[in-house]
C-alpha cells in the first residue's frame, strides 16, 4: 500500500464510521444467519466495523482501494466471528471473497491475473493437502475446507507471494493466543480452535501493508 498520508485523516474516519454503520447491521445480521445463538450484537458489531474501517481507510491509498480495503475488512469480521462462534466457515463468504480478489486482479491487468489465479489455487491446495495428510496419519480431521477456501480467497486478493506471511502470522497468532489460555490456567485445546480469525488476521495485514492488487 502506499503512503497512509495520501488521505486526509478526518476524512476517511468520518468515511469509516459513516459506512460502519450499515455494515455493522448487516454484520450482525450475517453472523445472526449462521451462528444465531450467540451472534454478537449490533452495537459490537458496528463498533468493530467503525476500528476496523478506520485502520483500512487510513492506509488505503485511493477510492477503488479504499472501498476494496472496507469490503474485504467487512467480509473477514464476519468469517471470524462465525468461525469462532460455530467451527466453520461458510461458503457463502468465502467463495465470493475469492471471486472479488481475482476479479480486483484483472481490473489492475490481465499480465497480473495468472499470480493472483496461482495464489488461489495454491492456497486452496496447500491445505487441503495438509487436511489429507493429518487425517492419513492421525485418524483425525484437523483443518477444514473452509480454512483452505479462505486461504485461496488470501491468494486471489494476494497473489501467491504473500501467501507463506499470511500463514506466518496466522500460526504465531494462534500459538500466542494457547499459550495465552495455558498460563491462564486454562486447557488451551479443550474445544477445537478456530484457526479462521487468525487467518483473517494474516490476510487483513498482507493486505494493508503488503502488495495489494489496486496499488502495486
Amino acid at each position: 500500500m502506499t503512503d497512509p498520508g495520501a488521505y486526509p485523516v478526518l476524512w476517511a474516519v468520518v468515511a469509516a464510521l459513516l459506512i460502519a454503520i450499515p455494515a455493522g447491521a448487516a454484520a450482525a445480521w450475517s453472523v445472526g444467519r449462521f451462528a444465531s445463538d450467540d451472534a454478537p450484537s449490533l452495537l459490537a458489531s458496528i463498533g468493530v466495523c467503525a476500528a476496523v474501517f478506520a485502520w483500512g481507510a487510513l492506509v488505503a491509498a485511493g477510492p477503488l482501494d479504499t472501498g476494496a480495503t472496507l469490503a474485504l475488512g467487512w467480509c473477514l469480521i464476519c468469517l471470524a466471528a462465525v468461525d469462532l462462534l460455530t467451527l466453520r466457515l461458510p461458503d457463502a463468504f468465502t467463495l465470493p471473497l475469492s471471486a472479488v480478489g481475482l476479479g480486483l486482479a484483472a481490473v489492475r491487468g490481465w499480465s497480473v491475473f495468472p499470480n493472483h489465479l496461482a495464489g488461489a489455487v495454491l492456497g486452496y491446495a496447500v491445505f487441503s493437502l495438509l487436511a489429507l495428510a493429518w487425517r492419513a496419519w492421525r485418524g483425525v480431521d484437523a483443518l477444514g475446507k473452509g480454512d483452505a477456501k479462505l486461504l485461496a480467497a488470501a491468494g486471489a486478493w494476494l497473489g501467491w507471494r504473500p501467501l507463506p506471511s499470511v500463514l506466518l502470522i496466522a500460526s504465531l497468532a494462534a500459538l500466542a493466543f494457547a499459550g495465552g489460555r495455558a498460563l491462564l490456567g486454562r486447557r488451551a485445546l479443550e474445544r477445537e480452535l478456530a484457526f479462521g480469525p487468525f487467518l483473517a488476521l494474516g490476510f487483513w495485514l498482507a493486505w494493508l501493508y503488503g502488495a495489494s492488487p489496486m496499488s502495486a
